[in-house]
């Protein structure tokens, strides 16, 4: 399955809203665009996975080297509306308590 990337800004927040599955064939797309928009200056990044059916241990990895990324720059990387069995692996990683998790995007802090 094919991955797709939007981009919006919310507030102080780059909201990058992610659908489909994310394995080690997609999660490479996951860094790219993270890592572009910190260069390009963003450091508040919010990665809205409602519509992420699936997610493998590849992604994890990615997703903990683009939040690494951002705290060193001062930033932030925090994830939106995880649920089903993108939360499951979040949880049995214990990576649900190094994660920010918002349920929906409208509940991103503006401070």
């Amino acid at each position: 399955m094919e991955l797709a990337l939007e981009t919006r800004s919310q507030g102080t927040w780059t909201v990058v809203r992610v659908a489909g599955e994310l394995d080690m064939h997609t999660s490479p797309q996951i860094r790219e665009e993270v890592l572009a928009r910190a260069t390009d200056g963003d450091r508040r990044i919010a990665l809205d996975l409602t519509e992420v059916s699936f997610m493998d241990s590849s992604s994890l990895g990615v997703l903990v080297m683009c939040l690494k990324r951002l705290r060193e720059q001062d930033g932030r990387l925090v994830l939106v509306g995880v649920q089903g069995s993108p939360m499951k692996v979040l949880v049995l990683t214990g990576l649900d308590r190094v994660f920010d998790i918002f349920d929906t995007a409208a509940e991103l802090p503006s401070d």
